[in-house]
């Protein structure tokens, strides 16, 4: 390979870096790559480190000790995550939106790649101290949100579903109640999927009693998995009392009763802190 030149090695590093998060790359793995040295790619780490600092589009550690390198985290402040979720909020506080039972239409916004993804970093921003395994999530509405929550973490998505699919081998099935509907419902996750001993994030998109969450955190139980957090797009504002606790929203959503209804949506507090 002919020498490559700083400007080619940092959009290499910058593509290579940014393309899987969380990921661990050693500077000998650079060094071959590029045929430098490692106090050349050094000074490029901390180049880059610089840039992505300076316009907040992210993180890059160092990684001490025998496995160490270096790792690019997507971040952005809780400023700009703020700035994005009221903007949201806005977008969402149509009265078209609210449908009968007090559900919001929220298809679209979880179909949008963009919006999902800046969901995802967020999240995955609260819980990269706490290194889950893998995110866990209900089928179906949630999975945009928690795929992007699990690429930003750099870890496997599982799903949970209602039935067990064949291809999918034995599965450990559970009933759980549902809050909101006040019925028994059944939740299914092959064995395969995950393993005793592992940590799971939990994100789904809507958050009302709590009942689908308890049912996710007593399946992990199942599998002897620990849950190191819950995490959802919108929750209620009532009943203020949930079956879990710990749960973080990006959104927390008020219906004041009447002819009609008024719509109240706003970012949860802990974007503020």
């Amino acid at each position: 390979m002919d020498r490559v030149r700083r400007n080619e090695r940092m959009a290499a590093l910058t593509k290579i870096l940014t393309a899987s998060p969380n990921r661990i790359f050693t500077l000998s793995h650079f060094c071959d790559m590029f045929g430098a040295a490692k106090s050349t790619m050094s000074e490029d780490i901390d180049i880059l480190k610089d840039v992505l600092s300076t316009f907040e589009l992210g993180k890059l550690d160092t990684v001490t000790g025998a496995a160490g390198g270096v790792r690019f985290r997507p971040a952005m402040s809780k400023a700009e995550a703020r700035r994005i979720i009221n903007d949201l909020c806005g977008e969402l506080t149509q009265p078209t939106r609210l449908l009968p039972g007090g559900i919001l239409y929220l298809s679209d916004i979880l179909s949008t790649p963009a919006i999902v993804r800046n969901m995802g970093v967020i999240i995955a921003g609260q819980y990269y101290e706490s290194a889950p395994d893998f995110v866990l999530t209900m089928e179906t509405k949630g999975i945009p949100v928690a795929l992007m929550t699990a690429d930003a973490l750099g870890v496997p998505l599982v799903i949970a579903r209602h039935m067990s699919n064949m291809y999918e081998g034995s599965a450990v099935n559970i009933n759980y109640e549902t809050a909101s509907a006040g019925h028994i419902d059944t939740m299914s996750l092959s064995r395969r999927a995950v393993q005793a001993g592992q940590k799971a994030l939990i994100v789904d998109d809507f958050l009302r009693g709590g009942g689908t969450a308890k049912g996710m955190t007593d399946l992990m139980r199942e599998f002897n998995v620990e849950v190191v957090g819950m995490a959802f797009v919108m929750a209620t504002a009532t009943p203020g009392k949930k079956r879990v606790e710990g749960e973080k929203a990006l959104m927390v959503m008020d219906v004041t009763p009447g002819d009609p209804p008024v719509l109240t949506i706003k970012p949860s507090d802990w974007l503020a802190d």
